[in-house]
């Protein structure tokens, strides 16, 4: 069975994997009207039995604008004239997206400005007061 490998959690089996094929649009010579060389792939992260369910709750939140409402990935290619390289093109990119939305982030440290830099600030703050000071009209 072959598997697109994604990381050490995420693999998937091909035959979960959907392909359609058109047309392609653009440029091709003669050849253009008559192969379809435009890759559309589908693959339902909803109904995909190769990851647990705390993962997949996971990546539908952090991938939630690349899924319909049923819970798919449509992914086009037709930037090549050959099918099999948009289709590895297609490929490429659901791997890259999905090891992209798995990266869990990092927290954030809190951090506190150090005396110096609060001393700088308070300085360029007076500065820049005075200066608008020298601006005011002055009075007799």
């Amino acid at each position: 069975m072959a598997y697109l490998y994604v990381n050490e959690k995420i693999k998937i089996p091909m035959q979960e994997i959907n392909f359609r094929f058109a047309r392609s649009s653009g440029p091709g010579g003669q050849k253009v009207n008559k192969a379809n060389t435009k890759v559309h792939l589908v693959w339902s992260l909803d109904l995909s039995k190769s990851m647990d369910l705390i993962l997949k709750d996971y990546l539908s939140m952090r991938l939630a604008k690349h899924l319909n409402d049923r819970g798919e990935i449509h992914i086009y290619s037709d930037q090549y004239r050959s099918q099999d390289r948009n289709k590895k093109d297609c490929l490429d990119k659901l791997k890259q997206l999905l090891s992209q939305a798995s990266k869990t982030q990092k927290k954030r440290k809190k951090t506190k400005p150090k005396a110096a830099q609060k001393e700088k600030r308070l300085k360029e703050k007076k500065r820049r007061g005075e200066i608008k000071s020298l601006r005011k009209k002055v009075e007799h």
